[in-house]
């Protein structure tokens, strides 16, 4: 049996009004989750991304629950894990225990929150659980992907403001901490950031699928250089043109959903990445020092000797 697919043309892409949204929306989300997905994989936190991609999902639904706007609940509830999560870690950097702990209670409060909503709720609203799950990009208005826009903005330029103490923080917390910087607070700053962003990515890949957003594009620019600044704008330009290619693939075969194209891009792009890299065995362990004279591009000045 042979499947035929609808194909349309791409060249006219952009004359469609739910495209333009898409792209914009589109765009400036990956941009904050390609710079927050660096900082997540450099200190190890990837597993945080997906417990709060859940408490994204469950915020949503309790706001839908209660007869809520889902934006409100998906931002408000996910920051606060977030933050709850910095308060019960060390230096406000979560171990896997707190983080299971918190992942399973969540997914539970879930549960409870979508019985509440299918059985208390007009069956009209039904498609909304699933919109969280999986994203609905094609259906932002103008009005909402200038709001996501802008609230994406905010959060690149509050990223890359913290950049370089979060750097220090992130490889050697001993020595940052001896040189006054502020180890605890960017903690709570950066995972507040990162709630922001799972919040935010839910819109467009949806809430299941925002760990791929956030980790995918992030690993394949760890891996193909080890400099921190263009480390982290490949991992932000590897988001962005993800989510381009996924959209032109979405719209040119409609059959295929703008999340999985998104998230199929960002994963071969990692695949990619890691069949052309190899990683060396025994790595010398990176510093505070050593990432400020990176930033810096500044050679050491040489030894004297007497």
């Amino acid at each position: 049996m042979t499947i035929a697919l609808a194909v349309a043309d791409p060249t006219d892409m952009l004359s469609h009004p739910f495209m333009q949204h898409a792209f914009l929306a589109g765009t400036a989300v990956a941009l904050a989750a390609g710079l927050a997905g660096y900082f997540l994989v450099l200190r190890a936190q990837v597993f945080t991304a997906d417990a709060l991609s859940h408490v994204a999902f469950t915020g949503a639904l309790a706001a839908l629950a209660a007869g809520l706007n889902p934006s409100l609940g998906l931002f408000a509830v996910t920051v606060l894990v977030a933050l709850g999560m910095a308060t019960l870690g060390r230096r406000a950097r979560p171990d896997d225990v707190v983080i299971g702990g918190v992942f399973a209670w969540i997914l539970g409060l879930g549960v409870f929150f979508l019985t509440m909503y299918t059985t208390t709720r007009s069956a009209g609203n039904g498609a909304a659980s699933v919109t969280v799950l999986f994203g609905s990009i094609f259906g932002l208005d103008g009005s909402r992907a200038a709001t996501t826009a802008l609230i994406a903005a905010i959060i690149c330029i509050a990223l890359v403001a913290m950049a370089r103490p979060l750097l220090f923080a992130s490889l050697d917390e001993a020595v940052a901490a001896a040189r006054g910087v502020p180890v605890r607070l960017l903690g709570y700053a950066f995972l507040a950031l990162v709630g922001a962003t799972a919040a935010e990515s839910t819109q467009v890949v949806g809430a299941l699928l925002i760990l791929g957003l956030l980790a995918a594009p992030a690993g394949a620019a760890s891996r193909l250089t080890t400099r921190p600044l263009p480390a982290l704008a490949l991992s932000a330009g590897i988001a962005v043109a993800s989510v381009w290619i996924g959209l032109t693939a979405s719209y040119t075969i409609p059959a295929m959903p703008p999340s999985f194209a998104i998230l199929t891009v960002a994963t071969l792009t990692y695949v990619g990445a890691l069949a052309t890299t190899r990683q060396p065995r025994h790595r010398r362990r990176t510093t505070a020092i050593d990432a400020d004279a990176a930033i810096d591009e500044t050679p050491p000045a040489p030894s004297k000797r007497h």
